[in-house]
């Protein structure tokens, strides 16, 4: 006999927390459909996800260097990879249910714009008369009207629980609007877990970019770095001299490691202070309870402070992306006066939301380089 969704939902009850999010208590969807044969619900939210178009365009979207200035360097689809596979290991260590976690880890940036943070930056500014734009929100549009792959509903109709931890998504770049439909004080554990997992990976693999461009220095690091000096001291001891790559790889790794391994024991104790015994009473906490410790958060809040002096602000990133706003910019103001140069699909939700917002979803769906592409060709100009 298979493994159907019954026996998997089972397995939940048998090895999951009490406080996990259990698949068979998802609040549903918006939209009835019959449950899956051999998958979760969750397990089918993290397959639509991958299979979106949304999920494809990230491999072509900037994460810190523009896309397409090194081959080694992280895209937003790669950034989205290893936040799925760290917030999995939490969620693992910690009992919770891993497809929920890995599912909103991959959901997670599906609405952000090109060129990176500057490029939502920049989004945000143009749409300030119109509801400004803020890429958690556009997310939630991204699996909820703007993906067209079904014949029964808009989106993706993934289940609340995704959807909500999408709403609630928060780190120290993100700050994602209040919406009355997830009006809980907290998250699930498992969007807890998503959040922090995405702090750890780019605060970690931007160190690791920023090395590999040769825009950081190892021995700046070790001389103004906490975590950078503690991690680079146990490798040298426990492998002695080692060349630049494998040295830097075992460093970064010990980084994570050590993140990873704080958030699970201050967690998990938060948990057990709290006494929680289902998913709602975590949603009824008045602070999240997937956390560091104090000292941890103070080296994070260094090493953030340093990367935004050293790498972010360096003109070799900083410039880049500034004249890909521009022509972000120049892109908008083209096609606010010119609706019939975009897709029907965006102009047909104009006649619900305005010709901004569809202009806002056309820019922000698209890539790097289609965004390129597009100002060369309607301006003739490069960036």
């Amino acid at each position: 006999m298979p493994c159907n969704r019954t026996e998997l939902e089972k397995r939940e009850r048998q090895f999951l927390a009490p406080y996990a999010q259990f698949s068979a208590d998802s609040r549903g969807r918006v939209h009835d459909e019959n449950p899956p044969e051999l998958r979760t619900q969750y397990q089918r939210d993290r397959d639509r996800v991958i299979h979106s178009r949304a999920f494809r365009r990230l491999e072509y979207k900037t994460q810190v260097f523009l896309n397409g200035t090194g081959d080694h360097l992280r895209t937003r689809l790669t950034h989205t990879m290893e936040v799925a596979a760290i917030a999995r290991n939490i969620s693992r260590a910690l009992r919770l249910n891993e497809d929920l976690t890995e599912t909103i880890a991959l959901a997670h940036d599906l609405g952000h714009s090109p060129f990176g943070h500057t490029g939502e930056v920049a989004l945000d500014r143009m749409m300030r008369s119109h509801g400004g734009f803020e890429h958690n929100r556009q997310s939630l549009r991204v699996v909820e009207f703007l993906e067209q792959k079904y014949p029964l509903f808009p989106g993706l109709n993934l289940s609340w629980e995704v959807r909500e931890g999408l709403a609630k998504h928060f780190t120290s770049y993100d700050r994602p609007d209040q919406r009355p439909d997830f009006k809980a004080r907290s998250s699930s554990l498992e969007a807890q877990v998503a959040n922090l997992a995405d702090e750890i990976t780019y605060y970690s693999h931007d160190l690791d970019d920023g090395l590999s461009a040769r825009l950081l220095c190892e021995k700046k690091l070790s001389r103004d770095i906490r975590a950078w000096r503690q991690a680079s001291a146990r490798v040298k001891k426990e492998f002695g001299v080692l060349p630049d790559e494998s040295r830097r790889y075992y460093i970064i790794r010990c980084i994570i490691d050590d993140q990873v391994k704080d958030v699970v024991e201050i967690s998990e104790a938060a948990i057990l202070e709290a006494g929680v015994a289902s998913s709602d009473e975590v949603r009824h906490q008045a602070k999240p309870l997937i956390r560091y410790s104090t000292e941890r958060r103070k080296a994070n809040l260094e090493l953030r402070k340093y990367l935004y002096q050293n790498l972010y602000y360096n003109p070799e990133v900083h410039e880049p992306n500034r004249r890909a706003v521009r022509m972000l910019e120049e892109l908008f103001r083209y096609f606010i006066g010119r609706p019939k140069e975009i897709g029907e699909q965006f102009r047909k939700r104009a006649r619900k939301e305005g010709w901004p917002r569809s202009v806002c979803d056309y820019l922000a769906c698209m890539t790097d380089r289609f965004a390129i592409q597009e100002y060369q060709r309607l301006f003739g100009l490069n960036i």
